[in-house]
């Protein structure tokens, strides 16, 4: 397989500064806003999309340096699988958060729920849809019965390289 290469259409703005305070998941975040910088050349391809309520992230955790296949994730106290966790440092270094829309300024989405690092490079958006986006779900493996800590649980050192 060869190499991919992806360019950012835009930066996230957000009030963290510092990995330190920051929420862990958007469900911990709800009274943080900011704001999604398109580069204006892609102001075009934010047409319609006042429509959606809630939006998709792709970025690229750009702090991020190096990788462990185990991790103790910040829900948890045992190591875990990277690819059962949603920790910041990976192979591939690609962030996803679900962020509500507040509203549009020609290239600038002001946006709520926001868990991201300011000046985070952003790849790409897309709508949420539930019909699409939001399956019956029957498991979600050593997650069962510790959701509800991301409410409150905000980030520290353990991810940093």
């Amino acid at each position: 397989m060869g190499n991919v290469s992806m360019n950012p259409i835009g930066v996230i703005r957000t009030p963290f500064k510092t990995l330190e305070g920051m929420p862990v998941q958007p469900a911990g975040a709800e009274q943080f806003n900011g704001q999604v910088v398109l580069d204006p050349q892609y102001e075009e391809g934010l047409a319609d999309i006042e429509g959606f309520s809630h939006l998709f992230l792709i970025y690229l955790f750009h702090r991020s340096r190096g990788f462990q296949l185990t991790v103790k994730p910040f829900l948890d106290d045992h190591k875990r699988g990277l690819f059962a966790t949603r920790a910041p440092r990976r192979p591939n270094p690609i962030g996803l958060s679900i962020v509500t829309l507040m509203r549009r300024e020609k290239n600038v989405l002001h946006v709520g729920h926001i868990d991201v690092l300011d000046g985070t490079p952003l790849l790409d958006i897309k709508p949420y849809v539930p019909a699409f986006d939001a399956p019956d779900v029957t498991s979600i493996g050593w997650l069962e019965g510790k959701v509800e800590r991301s409410r409150w649980l905000r980030s520290d050192e353990r991810f940093k390289s």
